[in-house]
């Protein structure tokens, strides 16, 4: 029997047992499925005990693996730690940071990031983005230690610290009918090709919760998965939005959309950071989440600065519109 076990073993077992299987597993490790395959095999042979078996279409682990899988993750968390410490103990902050983002945010986090490990040459950075959905699943399943989203969930607990302000609005093309009216109301958009993210992103249930209080119907049009093929339809006048601005100071820029003339237009939310509460966070990650409760704020100020000068340009150009029209009136 061979006693030898490396990290590379350890990590293969623990990866299959969190992602249930041998392709997610090579996914996230960045090998080869074969790869895993072999070092799980060489496992089975320190072990003296198979570790993965078939069931049904699919694989599943054993009771051996099941055992080993545990204590595999127990070592390499220790292993993380051990770490972290010997790397206190010269000063320095050390390990990788696992964050996991929404869509919207990886418009905002990676210049957060960058200002993080500035000073930080041993941080590395493990950033998984998706949906809210998937994000939430990621950390409950202890994939990622940091999520950042747009509302706390209410079916897990976690521990959610708000750390700056998430401007969302309704947009379209400049050239839209809606941009020249006045006094537009939720009621007005009923009728419109409402362009909106897929069910479970955070962007979707925000704007189903306004239509909601407002008692109206939600005008579904066309559900897409990206924010960039959302920004792409708006601008070539296929329908209104509703988006993070954080996903469309470009597009602003550029003058390829619009603010909507809606009142209290646009909204704000807050930011999360979230952790699982009762489960020790790394050091990387509590200096990061510290980070953010701090400095967020003023970071994201900063980088809508530029939006805010675009929104005031759009703003007076409005006015010079209505003053042009004056006859118009809004629709009853």
């Amino acid at each position: 029997m061979n006693r030898t076990t490396t990290f590379r073993q350890l990590n293969a077992i623990d990866a299959i047992a969190r992602l249930g299987g041998v392709s997610r597993a090579a996914e996230e490790l960045h090998i080869t499925q074969p790869t895993v395959s072999l070092q799980l095999k060489l496992l089975e042979e320190a072990i003296g005990a198979p570790l993965l078996q078939r069931a049904g279409r699919g694989t599943q682990l054993t009771p051996a693996g099941e055992v080993m899988a545990g204590y595999a993750g127990q070592i390499l968390r220790l292993w993380r730690e051990a770490t972290e410490e010997v790397a206190a103990l010269k000063g320095n902050l050390a390990g990788t940071l696992r964050v996991g983002a929404i869509t919207t945010a990886e418009y905002l986090l990676p210049s957060m990031l960058v200002a993080f490990t500035a000073d930080q040459p041993d941080v590395k950075i493990k950033l998984h983005v998706g949906n809210r959905e998937e994000i939430l699943r990621m950390l409950a399943m202890h994939e990622i230690d940091l999520a950042i989203i747009g509302r706390p969930p209410t079916d897990i607990r976690t521990q959610a610290t708000p750390f700056a302000k998430h401007p969302m609005a309704f947009i379209a093309a400049p050239d839209h009918p809606l941009m020249a009216r006045r006094n537009l109301t939720l009621q007005d958009l009923v009728e419109e090709n409402l362009l909106v993210r897929e069910r479970g992103s955070g962007t979707r249930n925000t704007v189903e919760r306004l239509f909601r209080e407002a008692g109206l119907r939600l005008p579904l049009g066309s559900e897409l998965s990206s924010n960039a093929a959302i920004k792409r339809m708006v601008s070539a006048g296929l329908g209104v939005a509703f988006l993070s601005l954080h996903a469309c100071t470009l597009e602003f820029q550029a003058g390829l959309i619009g603010l909507l003339p809606l009142q209290g237009n646009p909204i704000e939310r807050d930011w999360y950071v979230l952790n699982l509460p009762g489960v020790r966070l790394p050091r990387v990650a509590v200096a990061f989440r510290g980070y953010l409760v701090e400095q967020g704020q003023a970071e994201i100020t900063r980088q809508l600065e530029s939006f805010d000068v675009i929104l005031r340009r759009l703003h007076a150009r409005a006015r010079r519109q209505r003053k042009a029209t004056p006859g118009e009136s809004a629709r009853p």
